[in-house]
């Protein structure tokens, strides 16, 4: 009889064991977008069918990082880090994404764009994605989101053909600037 107790309780702490190193896996795997100086502080969640999410690791600055891994259409190895003000903003997207005719999905952005119901992003943050075949192969794609601007606001090309910084979607809540080289 003990020697059942002893491998049940052995099994259990080589299961309690692996659920963590999978945890702290999938924290790891999220942070590989995050900057080197915000890594340590950034919240990581991680998202669950219903656009809501957990938290794997409550953070003390205002990145967050989530692994995209798996979702229609992504590369195999794919994360995000953008402003913790921006949730409930990449909620309304995982919800239009999840629209999988195109010409539908587009009508549905638009529809809340033009209703109001469209979540604005934090204006100056940052959306960090990562993505690849696999993380070592993965590449860095930075835009800085600043809903509602334009061409004449921001003084910004909106299109990449001066090889510079240039505005994307603008005068949308969807505005935003892609940086070259990234």
């Amino acid at each position: 009889m003990s020697r059942i107790i002893q491998t049940v309780v052995g099994v259990l702490a080589l299961s309690i064991g692996a659920l963590a190193q999978t945890a702290t896996d999938a924290i790891d795997k999220a942070l590989a977008a995050a900057p080197r100086q915000m890594r340590e502080g950034a919240t990581v969640v991680k998202w669950k069918p219903d656009y809501t999410y957990e938290t794997l690791r409550k953070g003390t600055n205002r990145l967050v990082c989530y692994d995209r891994s798996g979702e229609p259409g992504r590369q195999p190895f794919a994360v995000q880090c953008t402003s913790i003000a921006n949730l409930d903003r990449v909620a309304q997207n995982r919800k239009f994404e999840a629209i999988t005719d195109k010409a539908e999905r587009q009508a549905a952005i638009d529809a809340a764009e033009a209703n109001g119901t469209r979540v604005k992003p934090e204006y100056g943050s940052v959306f960090i994605s990562m993505s690849g075949p696999d993380q070592e192969h993965a590449r860095t794609h930075t835009t800085i989101a600043v809903p509602g601007a334009t061409t004449q606001s921001t003084g910004l090309p909106d299109n990449p053909k001066q090889g510079g910084a240039w505005l994307m979607n603008p005068g949308t809540t969807t505005a935003h600037i892609m940086t070259p080289g990234s």
